[in-house]
């Protein structure tokens, strides 16, 4: 065991209670607590449309299946990122086409690399806002404008934060959210679809449940008594239960984003201008989730990497690495990309522990066991 968790769910009696009136509510399935959940979010977005899914990984298969994304089409993707991103985009038989990271200081992907990696055959740019840091998105924008592109933003990490006062997810034509158990709103497993367009959301709410016409709470309510199957779709629904602990989630965020904000500072204090080491976005400056807090060896390789790690951790800190590159893995490794930056940052990245629990003396503690050892 970790004196010092990677993560720490911010859960308390409220989330016991919100599961206890829902199971004494006698609906657990999707209902009035997920449409609730919906509402709720969209309204912190400021954005038309919010459907609660299963996770992300399906909200991302669904965005993909909406913008008419298909065989041989093909996709701008990071590979740092959480392989679900690229999966997604191979569930439709498409063809992901890795893109390097900026710097070694901003880890989203480097839109001057756009146009090499344009072909006729590209659909959609699919962005992740690594780290609830957002993606550049005025070029993104305006490079998707100019070649007639879609945008699909995995912004998994980042609710609530913000580009230019626009919240992400609500730039592009849709956005996936994630609420895994390490997420900054946790429900074990769940995700959000967000769009601003009507048809798509429209088209989302039928493909999300078997193409069907109404839901099973409709049906209970005598809103209506049967229902038409008008689209192959599939089961990606929330249930109330998850939807029940995403409503107080959905609460404690600002409060969570504030004390992650302090966190991010004191490390930052704490870490300094040390030669042998680099902390991504340092200067972001826009509001962040900081789902993370990652930092880069400089100089070194994974072997040096792991190293420190293993020190870390001998001294009861849990760390890990986001991520290892996606181009890299068995299945993606034909595509023959090569992604310098990409691939350095994945050998030399820690992640250190973020959530809002965290001491002061416990981001001491760490700061100053990892200056002890880079």
């Amino acid at each position: 065991m970790y004196s010092i968790p990677l993560f720490d769910l911010n859960y308390d009696d409220q989330e016991e209670l919100a599961v206890q009136e829902t199971l004494r509510s006698k609906w657990i399935s999707a209902g009035p607590r997920t449409a609730e959940f919906e509402s709720d979010f969209a309204g912190m977005l400021s954005v038309k449309h919010a459907l609660a899914m299963a996770n992300c990984t399906v909200a991302l298969h669904l965005a993909v299946k909406l913008l008419e994304i298909g065989p041989g089409d093909e996709v701008i993707c990071p590979s740092l990122t959480f392989v679900a991103t690229a999966n997604a985009i191979r569930y439709v038989d498409a063809v992901p086409v890795f893109c390097d990271i900026t710097s070694l200081d901003d880890l989203t992907l480097n839109t001057a690399l756009f146009e090499k990696l344009l072909t006729a055959k590209t659909k959609a740019i699919m962005v992740m806002h690594y780290g609830g840091f957002a993606c550049n998105m005025n070029e993104v924008v305006s490079f998707a404008r100019k070649h007639n592109l879609r945008i699909i933003e995995d912004a998994c990490h980042g609710p609530s934060t913000t580009y230019h006062g626009q919240a992400l997810g609500t730039i592009g034509d849709v956005g996936c959210f994630s609420f895994f158990s390490n997420k900054n709103i946790s429900t074990g497993e769940g995700g959000m679809l967000v769009t601003n367009d009507d048809v798509l959301a429209a088209k989302a709410k039928l493909l999300r449940s078997h193409g069907m016409t109404t839901m099973s709470y409709d049906r209970s309510r005598g809103h209506s008594t049967s229902y038409d199957v008008v689209s192959p779709g599939y089961n990606y629904r929330m249930d109330d239960l998850r939807a029940s602990l995403g409503i107080v989630q959905l609460k404690k965020l600002p409060g969570e984003v504030v004390k992650r904000a302090e966190i991010r500072k004191q490390y930052i204090s704490l870490l300094g201008d040390h030669p042998g080491m680099i902390i991504p976005f340092r200067n972001y400056d826009e509001y962040c989730t900081n789902y993370i807090f990652p930092v880069i060896l400089k100089d070194s390789d994974f072997v040096k990497r792991d190293a420190v790690r293993e020190q870390l951790h001998a001294a009861g800190i849990q760390t890990s690495v986001h991520y290892p590159p996606v181009h890299k893995f068995e299945i993606y490794r034909s595509s023959g990309h090569t992604l310098p930056l990409t691939e350095y940052a994945a050998d030399n990245l820690i992640t250190l522990p973020m959530y809002s629990k965290l001491l002061p003396e416990q981001v001491k503690f760490i700061a100053s066991t990892l200056l002890s050892l880079v």
